[in-house]
């Protein structure tokens, strides 16, 4: 377990936190494309206290030492999560897989959407994590590059495999074994999210466009393709296309995958990079090929038949929201319970139909083709083995890579 010292973020990684807050995953809405909005003053503040004074060094030792579990005598458990991430019911009033939940089980659940932002949400609760105290929520839901921070820390209690049945055996084989938390001892998904790459058969004449390589040499591109200023998709998606494993390169392999596309920078082959705005210059085509989210396509095409998306041979990258027990929360085994329901696959489909995302419960194709056959067999909401087998995660980053890495990365898009 990694000691709790004060973290302070760089430039560059406040940079890239406010990039995705404006114009990229967290600038986007749950419901119709990727990440919820609303981060406000509070979460620019948060990243500046992030920023200034790092986090605070109050860190008590026993801060993740499992607490003491109330969910017997206590039939009730909180769960935090990001805005439209749950199904509700036609009249919206509410939400029927929750609703089921406590019906067969007793249990209560406490539904809070006051997840807006990764780093807002870190700032609301680390104070009572560093000081071993009860965060008031027993399941929340974080990207993976924060969940892996929150697991380091030891601020995350590990999970209970007998209250996990469906979970363990359901869960899909690309979401098991992250390199953060292998085995998923503290964590499991409740989506995934990948990038692939997007392109208007208008735009590009009728051709198909389904390769890196293809949006950074193709001269009848050049000056029409663009690529996302999230920095793991960007450089994930190139290393990929230069034979590079993203859950293991080296600095060699990171400045390689710089300096290839600062190559079709200098000359203008790509036109920008962007985030979730691509979307508009992507329907007009303006922008004919680029590198974009699935959210974005799946939304997209429901308006517009000419936006096609492809997977390269070469891999494409996932990033996923996973669901996490923090330390000192008071019911865990309910918690535990919550979770595993969501892994049982007629649940999981009638989730999975109502968010879009990638679906990590293997099992649930059946069951979602009876409530849309058409959502049953798009491969951005569940995976066929090929694309699953081509799926891959960027690695985690220690706080010195991250922050040479952005520098770098915000050198090539001139952030």
């Amino acid at each position: 377990m990694e000691s709790y010292e004060p973290e302070r973020l760089s430039s560059a990684q406040l940079a890239a936190m406010r990039r995705s807050l404006t114009s990229g995953r967290g600038a986007l809405t749950r419901r119709s494309l990727l990440r919820a909005s609303g981060m406000g003053a509070l979460a620019l503040g948060g990243m500046a206290a992030l920023g200034a004074c790092g986090i605070p060094p109050a860190g008590r030792a026993d801060a993740g030492a499992p607490s003491d579990d109330h969910s017997a005598e206590e039939k009730e458990v909180t769960f935090s999560n990001w805005t439209e991430y749950m199904d509700v019911s036609e009249d919206e009033k509410g939400r029927p897989t929750l609703e089921a939940f406590t019906q067969r089980t007793g249990i209560r659940v406490k539904y809070t959407e006051d997840i807006n932002d990764n780093v807002e949400f870190f700032g609301k609760i680390k104070p009572q994590l560093a000081a071993g105290q009860n965060t008031g929520r027993d399941l929340i839901c974080v990207t993976d590059w924060l969940a892996a921070r929150i697991i380091r820390l030891g601020w995350a209690q590990k999970l209970d495999p007998s209250n996990l049945p469906h979970a363990f055996a359901n869960v899909s084989a690309q979401f098991r074994t992250p390199d953060w938390d292998p085995g998923r001892a503290y964590s499991y998904p409740w989506t995934g999210i990948p990038t692939v790459i997007a392109y208007n058969v208008k735009a590009t004449g009728g051709r198909k466009v389904d390769s890196v390589t293809q949006l950074l040499d193709d001269p009848k591109l050049k000056g029409r393709v663009s690529f996302l200023s999230e920095m793991r998709d960007t450089i994930g998606m190139t290393l990929l296309d230069q034979g590079k494993d993203p859950g293991k390169f080296t600095d060699t392999d990171f400045d390689g995958a710089i300096g290839r596309l600062q190559k079709a920078v200098d000359k203008k082959q790509i036109r920008r990079f962007t985030g979730n705005d691509y979307t508009a210059d992507l329907s007009k085509g303006d922008i004919a090929a680029c590198v974009g989210w699935a959210g974005d396509i799946i939304q997209l095409q429901a308006d517009n038949p000419d936006i096609r998306f492809a997977i390269p041979a070469a891999g494409y990258i996932t990033s996923s929201d996973n669901l996490l027990v923090p330390a000192q929360a008071r019911h865990k085994t309910n918690a535990e319970k919550l979770i595993d329901y969501y892994y049982e696959p007629p649940v999981a489909a009638q989730l999975a139909a109502y968010i879009n995302y990638v679906c990590p419960v293997d099992g649930v194709r059946d069951e979602l083709a009876k409530i849309d056959e058409s959502m049953a067999s798009n491969t951005l909401i569940l995976p066929d083995k090929e694309m699953a087998a081509k799926s891959r995660s960027f690695r985690s980053l220690s706080t010195k890579e991250e922050t040479a890495y952005e520098e770098k990365f915000a050198k090539l898009i001139g952030a």
